[in-house]
């Protein structure tokens, strides 16, 4: 039991490290509302203040998402903890709309430095052969995400200094982060100069493009219904449902990203190829509980839908992580997982925006339900894809893929 623990310590840790870096990408969510006070901008603006952060990550995606590939897992690493440490910076400095707007670029190239690096990184820490290793990968993803609204809707809401300790307390996560990271092994054998590292349109090989197309789809999906949650839902909870206490809104947003990890967990009995197209049905349960909840104000429904619809992106993200980073040569594993994250952040980003946009004409709940048919029609015409053309059993599943040749 010892050995087993040992060999899966590396793997564990590099997890842990992924999700403190998430961890502040979600940080200011619950503070929101106290920033609309200070600064006194709309709803709208914080719909592009997240959106901002978003376009940090798929730009860093597409300008970098291959760097770690080249020089290395843990140099990537550890520049994208001194984003994140410059994000808090921004954040504890805040007198104007524009440090937030700053913050969030920096978290958003943070993130994207982390999402394809720090995904293949805790694969191949992983001992060899193990299918688990996509599940510690995408944990570490939710489980950060769901953490920090946690953590900052308390901290706020029962400690003084609301718009300053989340993020203190997050830089000492990022330091001690920056050491476990210094102690872990490299595990890219080949590494290259930082000068051949080139900026590149997104390509796939020829054995990713096959699960790409349907593992996409169903990312989009599944985060574009988390965006809306973590943007939309601590308004919602304010003006519709009178929730006014701030560790409740950050606990229901956690509450979707935790679904998301138990998610991920069921993807492994269900079958990694089959938890595509079984989380796209539970995906349209969770929107259909989000209309209810949007149209008659039930905070039953919303917590219902935070549960379910996690669940559901939780089961397809992990299916289609496994069944991109399987297909993929290890050499070009990091940008194919970057290629996967360029899609999803999209889905986290643009119907975020477009409900920001609709909510001055139309009202909050309505904006909501016009992205809620627009999610209903996409997820469906997903799920009717993987059930026509159900992708293989993920080369993540076969002992002779993951991990072989990068220890």
């Amino acid at each position: 039991m010892r050995g087993v623990l040992r060999g899966w310590l590396p793997c564990l840790l590099g997890g842990t490290v992924f999700a403190v870096c998430m961890i502040g990408t979600t940080l200011p969510t619950p503070l929101y509302g106290l920033y609309r006070e200070k600064f006194g901008f709309s709803e709208l603006t914080v719909t592009v203040v997240f959106a901002v952060y978003a376009a940090g990550v798929i730009a860093m995606l597409l300008l970098a998402g291959n760097a770690s590939d080249a020089v290395g897992r843990r140099p990537v690493l550890l520049w994208g903890l001194g984003f994140a440490a410059a994000s808090a910076g921004c954040f504890l400095g805040a007198n104007a709309l524009g440090w937030l707007y700053a913050g969030r670029l920096l978290s958003g190239l943070s993130a994207g430095l982390f999402t394809g690096a720090a995904s293949a990184y805790v694969i191949e820490l992983a001992p060899r052969g193990s299918s688990a290793a996509t599940l510690v990968a995408t944990a570490a993803t939710m489980g950060g995400l769901g953490c920090g609204p946690l953590l900052a809707g308390v901290l706020a809401q029962y400690a003084d200094w609301p718009l300053y300790l989340p993020f203190a307390v997050h830089v000492a996560l990022l330091a001690c982060s920056a050491l476990v990271l210094l102690g872990l092994p490299e595990t890219v054998r080949d590494r290259r100069p930082l000068r051949t590292v080139r900026p590149r349109r997104p390509s796939l090989p020829p054995s990713v493009r096959a699960v790409f197309g349907p593992a996409a789809l169903a990312s989009f999906a599944g985060f574009a219904l988390l965006g809306v949650f973590t943007s939309v839902s601590p308004a919602f909870l304010s003006e519709s449902l009178d929730v006014h206490n701030l560790a409740l809104v950050g606990l229901l947003v956690a509450l979707a990203f935790f679904a998301s990890t138990a998610g991920q967990w069921a993807a492994g009995p269900i079958g990694l190829a089959r938890s595509l197209p079984v989380g796209c049905a539970v995906l349209l349960v969770g929107l259909a509980l989000l209309a209810g909840a949007l149209h008659w104000d039930l905070l039953a429904l919303m917590v219902l839908s935070a549960l379910i619809g996690g669940t559901g992106q939780g089961m397809s993200f992990r299916g289609a992580l496994s069944a991109v980073a399987g297909a993929a040569d290890p050499e070009h594993r990091a940008a194919v997982i970057s290629a996967l994250f360029v899609v999803a952040y999209l889905g986290i980003s643009v119907p975020v925006i477009g409900v920001g946009l609709l909510v001055s004409p139309i009202g909050l709940e309505s904006a909501g339900l016009v992205f809620i048919a627009c999610m209903v029609l996409l997820v469906a015409v997903a799920g009717l894809y993987l059930v026509r053309h159900p992708v293989a059993a993920p080369a993540a599943e076969r002992p002779d893929r993951v991990g072989s040749g990068e220890r």
